[in-house]
Formats: structure tokens, sequence, C-alpha cells
């Protein structure tokens, strides 16, 4: 009996330049905007690790030194806060370099996010393996990558989260071409994938399912990746790589439960900033009060 596969590391592409965001990525990456006051990109790492995943890569660039030092061990701070006393914050500094097992590599230059999966290849090894843009944080009853992993262990093919957006919004995202598997253990949220289609104008969608920052792949996509034509802008595409590799392997849609909220969009972040502070038990009151005292 062929032994299952399991998903234990996590891809995180952080080499982007964050331009939306400038001037404040000018020195600072985008994955470390804090939302509330945790850095975007630790979101991410805590659902890959709520998901069963115990080592994290993350493929950075020039000028992202900041993202290996918030997961480092930060001696000076942990001293001055031991010495002050004040064990909570200390506790909350030291879970963050605790957490988990953190290995870099560098993606020298920003050639897409095919190009920066590729740059995990030796780390990853041949195994399957998760991929997090950090840009979207998902808020869930259950973490998103968790309910992927749970398709992907019965599935054992390569598992891409999906939303609905119904709509002119459709032709943002990459749209699944695929067939809902009805009934079953994960309730009709599973589709089979017959293709992708990047962009595709409202009326050409082959579904409302669109592609969120959310993968499983199996190892065979870096040999796919590796004879896929460079796209648009002369960047290796993922999704160019995943349609290739669907001559080969199946590839499942997941339609996960939960809320997207895309912090790479200015006006996502603040919305996201505003309802992560609204769960807060320390924040919620006060902010809810001052929310509904705004004369809009």
């Amino acid at each position: 009996m062929k032994t299952k596969m399991k998903v234990r590391k996590a891809v995180f592409p952080a080499a982007g330049l964050g331009t939306r965001f400038l001037p404040a990525t000018k020195s600072m990456p985008k994955e470390m905007l804090p939302l509330v006051d945790k850095p975007i990109i630790q979101y991410g790492v805590e659902e890959a690790l709520a998901a069963g995943c115990d080592q994290i890569i993350i493929v950075t660039g020039r000028g992202k030194a900041a993202i290996e030092d918030h997961f480092d061990q930060s001696y000076e701070l942990e001293s001055l806060l031991q010495e002050k006393g004040k064990s909570d914050l200390l506790a909350i500094v030291r879970q963050i370099s605790d957490m988990i097992h953190v290995a870099y590599v560098r993606q020298k230059q920003a050639l897409g996010l095919g190009h920066a999966v590729l740059m995990a290849r030796e780390l990853v090894g041949n195994e399957p393996f998760a991929v997090l843009l950090a840009d979207d944080v998902i808020d869930g009853p259950k973490p998103c990558l968790k309910q992927m992993v749970e398709a992907f262990e019965e599935t054992q093919s390569s598992i891409i989260a999906t939303q609905a957006v119904d709509g002119p919004m459709i032709s943002s995202y990459g749209v699944i071409d695929g067939k809902q598997i009805k009934g079953g253990k994960f309730g009709g949220r599973l589709f089979d994938v017959k293709n992708l289609v990047e962009k595709p104008k409202m009326e050409d969608a082959p579904s409302n399912q669109a592609i969120i920052g959310r993968y499983i792949l199996t190892p065979e996509i870096f040999k796919t990746l590796d004879r896929t034509p460079l796209g648009a802008g002369g960047e290796l595409q993922l999704t160019d790589g995943m349609r290739l590799l669907l001559k080969k392997e199946k590839i499942y849609g997941y339609n996960f439960e939960g809320v997207r909220h895309d912090t790479g969009d200015k006006l996502g972040f603040l919305k996201a900033t505003v309802e992560f502070a609204l769960k807060r038990k320390d924040l919620g009151k006060p902010m809810r009060e001052y929310l509904k005292g705004l004369k809009l």
C-alpha cells in the first residue's frame, strides 16, 4: 500500500517590491506592515503552523532583512523585557522566534510567482508543499490551509484555494474551469479542475471560482515550471506551470470557508485593520464605539 503524502513545508514568496504602499515600503517590506500589532506575514505563518507545517521557507529579495529579524531571537529586547518584569510581552516576543523552523532563499530578480516557487526547490525536496501569499489574510472558523490539507489528504493531488467572485471583478483573478464535486466529505467545496484561465473577461469566465493565494502543490510542479515558457512581462507564471501540470496530474479547487482580506490593496488593508481590531477583546468595544460616533 502506497504511503500517503503529508504536507510539512510552507513556502512564502516575499521578494516583491510593494510599490502600492510607497513610501512606507521604501525601507520596510510590505510583509511587515502591521495589521493592528502583528505583521501581515505572521498571520500566514501562524496559519501554516495550524495546518501542520513545521518548516517555513521564505523567498526573500533585497531589502527584506526585517522579515528575518522578526522571526529570529532578539536577545537585547528579551533581556530588557525580563529586567522590567514585562513577562506578558516577553512571552509574545519569544513565541514568534520559537514558533517554527524558518529557512530563507534569495530571489535575486522578481521574475514572477512561478520563479519564486522554483527558488524553493532545493529546500522543499521531493515532497508536497504549501504556497501562501502573505497579502491574502484569511480569517475563518478553521484556518484556510488546514481545510486544504484535509482535502489533500483525501485526494493526494494539488489543491488551489478558490472563492466565489461574481460580476466584473472576476476579470482581476485567475479562474478555474472545473466541475463541482457534490456531496461527500467536503460538501460541494471541492472542484475537479479541467483548466485555468488568467484574468478572463467577465463574459468569458468559465466559472465564478477565482484563484486565491493558497496552494498545495506536488513536487512535480518543479519539473513543470522548468519547461514552462515565460509569460506576460517576461515572468514565469505559476498559473502557466499549473496548466502544464494538469496534463500529467489531477488538480482540485477548494472553495474555502472564511473571509479573505486583500491586504496588498490599500482599501483592503484598512478594512482588514478595522475588522481585526473589532475582533480583539482589548480593542473591540472602544473601536466599535469610535466607529459609531463618526459622523459619516
